[in-house]
């Protein structure tokens, strides 16, 4: 008994094309997952991360305000910004009584291979960051440079002088506009 089957060439190549466009599609849906997870605001904890400190804080290092002004941005550079422009997303770190913003951003950066470079400013008593991960004050243009707040507000205090909470929200932003671009507004009550 002798069955023959028919195969249209053309129902096979559809078939083929339907199914390299799925796979296709499976492929695009896993990287841009993959992207959006790199790039989310996800708290995280350190998997070797021992809990040694009496208390804890979040701390985020960021610099999407450059993504917004490459135009300003030393092109040299441009490969020292991360594409969602996170540095350190948001991650949930110990500190004891006593420590300060600064201590806890050098200890930070230094247990992930982050660069820093900072100088004590005399006249503000305070420890100055010129640059976190290469990337320094004025290199997106003159009023750009490193800022900081804790829990949203940006304050008076250098960031060796300002001494950490329980609970605290520490933010880095790098600034292409003196601070106004990352929702810094100096008033009289934060002492500028």
């Amino acid at each position: 008994m002798n069955t023959h089957i028919n195969i249209d060439k053309t129902e096979c190549s559809n078939c083929t094309i339907r199914a390299a466009a799925a796979a296709f599609t499976i492929i695009v849906v896993f990287v841009c997952a993959a992207l959006f997870s790199a790039c989310a605001d996800n708290t995280s904890h350190d998997p070797d991360y021992k809990d040694e400190y009496d208390m804890h804080c979040t701390i985020l290092i960021e610099c999407s305000t450059i993504l917004n002004n490459l135009d300003k941005f030393d092109p040299a550079k441009e490969e020292l910004v991360p594409n969602c422009g996170i540095i350190l997303e948001k991650s949930v770190v110990g500190f004891n009584e006593g420590e300060t913003v600064y201590d806890l951003l050098c200890r930070e950066t230094r247990a992930r291979g982050i660069h820093l470079e900072a100088n004590f400013t005399p006249i503000y008593d305070s420890a100055y960051v010129e640059g976190i991960n290469n990337l320094y004050e004025f290199d997106c243009g003159d009023l750009s440079g490193w800022t900081f707040c804790v829990n949203g507000v940006f304050t008076n205090y250098g960031c060796s002088s300002y001494k950490l909470s329980d609970g605290d929200a520490v933010e880095w932003h790098y600034t292409c506009d003196l601070g106004a671009d990352v929702d810094c507004v100096w008033t009289e009550e934060n002492g500028i």
